[in-house]
Parts: C-alpha cells; structure tokens; sequence
C-alpha cells in the first residue's frame, strides 16, 4: 500500500501508518477509529475499501510535502523577519533555550572524543 508516495510497511496498521510525515501513534489511532478500520490489522490484509477508507481520512491533514513546505516556511519567515529563533536556526543551534556549554557538540562541530587514562600501550616485542 502507498500513500502520499511512501510505501507503507506491514506492520500493525497504527504502527505502519506513522511511517508518513507527521502522523504519530494518537493521529494514526484516531484515522483507524475514523476509518472503521481495525488498527490491529497488518497492512497487506487490507482490504480495497480499507485503504479508501484510510485515504479520505488522511485527505483532510497536512502531511509529508505539504506539511515539511509549511515548516520549511516557518522558520524561514522566522530568519527573515530577524527574530532571536530565527537566528539560532540560521547558526544551527538549538532554539529551545538548551544549553549549549555541555550539549549540542555535535551539531556545532565540536565533537570530543572521550580520553582514556592518557598513557599510551606498549607493544610486547
């Protein structure tokens, strides 16, 4: 089964259907309980009318494409009107208000390797 051009797994349908962009295991859930359709089931026993059934539900919510563009254009709107977010986003550094002493490190570049007890071993020759 495809949807929005991403090949849904088989797996149990609320599992399987978090593969898409923006659907976690609530939304995926209630699209099972709107679509009438056992979240339970695996995604290959589906039948022709399930999978319609799942489509019109998910018509209505912004996923994959659509729903990265808007996020996409959010933070671009927050580098362009200067905003503080904005211009941690354009720097890649977290905008949340994390601490960026201790954490973050790989992210910024700099990453540092853990250090043993700083002698070095002895080849026995």
């Amino acid at each position: 089964m495809r949807i929005s051009g991403i090949t849904i797994p088989n797996k149990r349908l609320s599992y399987a259907l978090t593969a898409l962009y923006g659907i976690g295991m609530p939304r995926a859930q209630s699209i099972c309980k709107k679509a009438g359709v056992d979240a339970t089931k695996r995604a290959d026993t589906l039948t022709a009318d399930e999978e319609s059934a799942i489509r019109t539900a998910l018509e209505g919510l912004k996923i994959e494409g659509d729903l990265k563009r808007e996020v996409s254009g959010n933070i671009k709107r927050l580098k362009d009107i200067g905003s503080y977010r904005g211009t941690r986003h354009s720097k890649r550094l977290p905008s949340r208000g994390q601490r960026t002493k201790t954490n973050s490190r790989t992210v910024r570049g700099n990453v540092r390797k853990t250090m043993g007890s700083g002698r070095r071993k002895v080849e026995k020759t």
